[in-house]
């Protein structure tokens, strides 16, 4: 049985059967039976490695935090997570310094201004239209509006993301819709002052 675990762009929690390249953390989401009754009960949205320091745990526990997975880290971003701070401590850095430079600040920001200012965007994420794909910046993710696919935009091109991998690189032309975007603002940001995203390595195919 797949567990309710797996994560799209839009951090919506699904059951299939790819894990990922990541896990993540919300807090503590799913009953004593592993069903899923709450979308989140913290803050600090993070992404965290798939192994650390040979620590052992078992999936869905009761009284713990529902580990949660991910394709990526564009796909991670684009739900509204960051990197962790612990095992993910060179990814943390070099996104702090990117927000810092995005937003303008003089000093790297705190975990609890990040985890503030993506909690409001999560909460007024809107049905943006992008009308330049060209300015978009690469890791970000957006919406076909006529099929409800979801594409990585890379270096102004396109790849179908799915949650076992990305498709083929595609001209935005080609797919004939128009695009609304996915990332939370504050990441698009982020992504256009210099952090670049971990990528499943089914991108690396498609040059």
């Amino acid at each position: 049985m797949n567990r309710q675990n797996r994560v799209d762009p839009e951090g919506k929690l699904v059951a299939v059967s790819a894990r990922g390249t990541l896990m993540g953390n919300r807090g503590y989401l799913h009953d004593e039976a592993e069903n899923i009754i709450r979308q989140s009960a913290r803050d600090a949205w993070v992404t965290c490695l798939l192994s650390f320091k040979d620590r052992r745990r078992k999936i869905m526990q009761p009284g713990h935090y529902t580990e949660l997975f991910f394709l990526d880290e564009a796909t991670a971003l684009a739900a509204g997570h960051r990197p962790c701070s612990e095992c993910r401590r060179d990814r943390y850095v070099a996104y702090l310094e990117a927000w810092a430079r995005a937003f303008g600040l003089e000093r790297r920001p705190t975990a609890k201004d990040i985890d503030q200012q993506l909690k409001r965007d999560r909460m007024g994420r809107r049905d943006a239209s992008v009308s330049h794909l060209e300015d978009v910046p690469t890791g970000v993710i957006v919406k076909a509006e006529n099929a409800g696919d979801f594409y990585l935009v890379h270096h102004g091109r396109l790849h179908r993301w799915t949650f076992d991998g990305y498709g083929p690189s595609q001209l935005p032309a080609s797919v004939a819709s128009n695009f609304t975007m996915v990332t939370p603002a504050c990441h698009v940001r982020v992504l256009a002052c210099g952090y670049e995203p971990e990528l499943h390595p089914t991108r690396d195919r498609f040059q």
